[in-house]
């Protein structure tokens, strides 16, 4: 038997939310222009708030108001925070293969999760929209613990909630504190290559076991890194 015809999906698999499952950097162009509206300021694009949509709100707001003192622009992440709960999904949609990739993990009785650095509470409103609320095992936010990314914790207490060891479990993840995360928890990953990355970032350098392209690429089950099981 070759090894394509015997390869199996992971039994577990973690992932991002913005930029890996979800292409939600129209929503958060929406939220910030609606805040640069009220200051009477010019929209900013689509292209420019783009990169940031990984590294959270506060590398955002640095896009959306340059010229504003750090200290200034963290008393707007409140703000953020409310106008992008109002516009939580009304502009984003699935990355190109992530439905297919999601069913074909379930298909083959893998089971599958999230840790993301997104607040929960905004996270969760999210699952319904999709129709997740019954398929995602575990929803781990960047305050739901002690730690975020690329802290190994989120990701060591989501594996240990839906019972498996990090070894096998897989992250897949588009930045590098997801790699790093993932490194630290003894957890194999995948570099989400279609996601947001800043125009000097190096994946190569992150040293995830695989980095593809495109969520089309995880529908078939040699292209995932081995694991503990």
């Amino acid at each position: 038997m070759s090894a394509a015809a015997s390869a199996r999906f992971p039994r577990a698999v973690l992932f991002d939310l913005d930029g890996t499952l979800l292409d939600s950097a129209p929503d958060f162009v929406a939220c910030v222009n609606r805040m640069r509206a009220a200051r009477e300021l010019a929209p900013i694009s689509l292209e420019q708030l783009r990169p940031q949509v990984s590294k959270g709100s506060r590398a955002m707001l640095s896009v959306a108001f340059p010229e504003w003192a750090p200290a200034d622009r963290e008393a707007l992440v409140p703000e953020f925070l409310d106008l992008y709960l109002q516009e939580l999904g009304r502009h984003s949609q699935l990355f190109d293969g992530v439905d297919q990739m999601l069913a074909a993990l379930e298909a083959d009785g893998a089971v599958w999760g999230i840790v993301t650095n997104k607040p929960e509470y905004l996270a969760r409103e999210i699952l319904p929209q999709l129709g997740w609320q019954e398929r995602c095992a575990v929803l781990i936010g960047g305050d739901t613990l002690a730690e975020k990314k690329p802290h190994p914790l989120p990701l060591l207490v989501a594996a240990e909630r839906i019972g498996f060891d990090p070894g096998a479990c897989v992250y897949v993840g588009d930045d590098e504190r997801d790699i790093v995360a993932a490194r630290a928890a003894g957890m194999p990953s995948v570099a989400a290559l279609w996601g947001y990355r800043l125009h000097d970032d190096n994946p190569a350098s992150w040293q995830a076991e695989v980095m593809l392209d495109s969520a089309d690429a995880l529908c078939q089950a040699e292209a995932w890194p081995a694991t503990a099981i």
